[in-house]
């Protein structure tokens, strides 16, 4: 069971690392723009396919890590999708551990219960809850900061805090910061010592640490390579549901699933872990099963 579950939070894997000295608050839109102007560089020069870096880190507590990215949105479509919490599903439920995920708004307060399990088709009830308060930090014509924390979660898990950043950057694009991390006590620890272990022995980040002996490039591996992982795959989660905002509404769905598929396989070194027709056939129950709770007042309570 702490497998199952270990595998399942690891999407989770999240991402603050060390930043340059900035006179403005870390979380403002001065603060990303200095960090804009810094990575220019790396972000013409990535091995990504796109103008994208990946940061990681860990701490003997503490899963962390960032991705900035510029995208070909503009800035105002890019706030108003995300400055939505339902919207915010529509992204979580891309990922493959993610099973079921509900925005509920009350007149103080908005929370998203997201479900995550295995990376198969699963009942909701072997699924484990997590629950984010989510806030619109700061929502101006130049700059978009949203929050999402949760104080625990399962097997001593606490302390999730999700941020995108975003300001408008070039001719209709847009630089986007997300960052995730999240805490753990010694069950969690070890419950990742032991997915590393057996499911997890063979999988790598993207992180370069060297060259095999064969000319192959050596990969960083550990919670390290976990962070780097699920980092990604939540990234492209959000610039899937961006890219299907053109396609007509009754395509978007279709649209969204596979972008995110399309762009994992960019990666098999990494993200491949199922096959597109065993995805789509997951993912497609999956929202059925979403909109039909959610539309449904007498479904059982999660």
């Amino acid at each position: 069971m702490i497998l199952v579950w270990i595998v399942a939070v690891l999407w989770l894997a999240a991402l603050v690392s060390a930043q340059p000295a900035l006179s403005a608050p870390a979380d403002s839109a001065a603060a990303l723009q200095a960090r804009y102007a810094a990575l220019a560089g790396k972000l013409q020069h990535t091995a990504f396919q796109r103008p994208l870096v990946l940061e990681s880190s860990e701490t003997d507590r503490a899963l962390t890590g960032d991705i900035y990215a510029r995208v070909d949105y503009p800035f105002a479509t890019v706030s108003r999708a995300l400055n939505n919490p339902q919207h915010w599903c529509d992204v979580m439920i891309l990922h493959l551990n993610t099973k079921f995920c509900r925005a509920d708004s009350q007149a103080d307060h908005t929370r998203l219960a997201v479900r995550i399990g295995k990376k198969t088709p699963q009942s909701l009830t072997d699924a484990h809850l997590i629950e984010f308060n989510y806030r619109a930090a700061e929502v101006t014509p130049r700059y978009l900061a949203i929050k999402l924390d949760a104080p625990s979660g399962p097997l001593g898990t606490r302390d999730y805090r999700i941020q995108l950043q975003a300001i408008p950057v070039g001719s209709g694009q847009t630089f986007l910061h997300l960052t995730y991390t999240y805490g753990y006590g010694t069950a969690g620890r070890l419950a990742m010592k032991s997915y590393l272990a057996t499911l997890g022995r063979d999988k790598v980040g993207f992180t370069r640490i060297g060259q095999q002996s064969n000319g192959q490039p050596d990969f960083i591996d550990g919670m390290r390579g976990v962070a780097e992982r699920n980092t990604m795959r939540y990234y492209l989660a959000i610039d899937a549901y961006l890219g299907a905002l053109s396609a007509p509404p009754a395509r978007q769905l279709q649209t969204r699933l596979l972008g995110w598929f399309n762009a994992t396989e960019q990666y098999p070194r990494q993200l491949h872990e199922i096959e597109r027709d065993a995805y789509l056939d997951m993912k497609r129950n999956e929202y059925r099963r979403q909109n039909r709770m959610i539309s449904n007042s007498r479904a059982a309570p999660l």
